[in-house]
């Protein structure tokens, strides 16, 4: 028996479809089927996941991955309190006992061993063995498991193993086409359309520039975080210097020619 929607109570955050991918995303949940999201930086992959978890009623238990995130920051520990050892769930086992959406963010940046941890929960066992505890926790209907990664920071260090990655179903993301990130940033903002037309133009002129001078290029965030500057009040050329051109590069060359390019842009 497949999960049904449950009613929705939760206010859905904004989110501007590109394809097909809310229908991907909610035939994964019903099917009780794993999910990767993998595209770069700020393109949408957070506020997606977001947005269906509050689309399908869901909790969303988020774990932003680094370094040194262990397999026992996601199951569990036991610590110290009041005198006495108590076990203490971290992220993937709450939302294993409760149900919901786990969604694990840059998962490759995460130790190789924490993605073992992930193997009985994103096959057909769907369970989460706590070795500490001795628990065998079975995932209930409503609970599934997502992750993402950026692949243009994969390398021979930090790359899903194949047995990892053929257990999930696979979306691809990318930066939105220029009428749809026009569409994004006037609906998270709710700044004009010429505003709006403008960065996104700015946008397209410095991610041009991704093989040459820029290690990163702008992500839709951060024309929304120079939107939201410039309806505030600031002046067009500030608010991108600060959200868009220091955010990309520490190079003062650079950063005083990407400065031309946005006087440019608002002369």
């Amino acid at each position: 028996m497949k999960p049904d929607l449950p009613p929705t109570s939760l206010e859905i955050p904004y989110y501007e479809p590109f394809g097909d991918e809310c229908a991907v995303f909610e035939a994964a949940w019903r099917n009780r089927l794993p999910l990767l999201i993998k595209g770069p930086t700020g393109c949408g992959k957070t506020r997606f996941v977001a947005h269906m978890a509050a689309r399908l009623g869901l909790s969303l238990h988020t774990v932003a991955c680094h370094d040194d995130l262990s397999a026992a920051d996601l199951v569990g520990r036991h610590l110290l309190h009041g005198g006495a050892t108590v076990w203490c769930d971290g992220p993937l086992t709450r939302a294993v006992r409760e149900g919901g959406i786990c969604y694990l963010d840059e998962v490759v940046e995460a130790r190789k061993d924490t993605t073992v941890v992930l193997h009985p929960l994103a096959d057909d066992r769907r369970v989460l063995p706590i070795e500490r505890t001795g628990e065998v926790l079975p995932a209930p209907p409503s609970f599934m498991l997502v992750v993402s990664y950026n692949p243009g920071y994969q390398n021979l260090l930090k790359s899903l193993k194949p047995s990892t990655r053929q257990r999930f179903l696979a979306l691809r993301f990318n930066f939105p086409s220029l009428e749809r990130e026009q569409a994004i940033v006037i609906g998270e903002t709710g700044c004009d359309p010429a505003t709006a037309g403008q960065l996104v133009k700015l946008a397209g002129a410095f991610r041009a520039l991704k093989e040459h001078d820029l290690d990163e290029v702008p992500s839709t965030r951060l024309l929304v975080y120079a939107a939201q500057l410039i309806r505030g009040g600031m002046d067009r050329v500030t608010a991108c210097r600060v959200a868009l051109v220091e955010a990309l590069t520490d190079d003062e060359p650079t950063a005083a020619a990407l400065l031309e390019v946005v006087n440019a842009s608002f002369a």
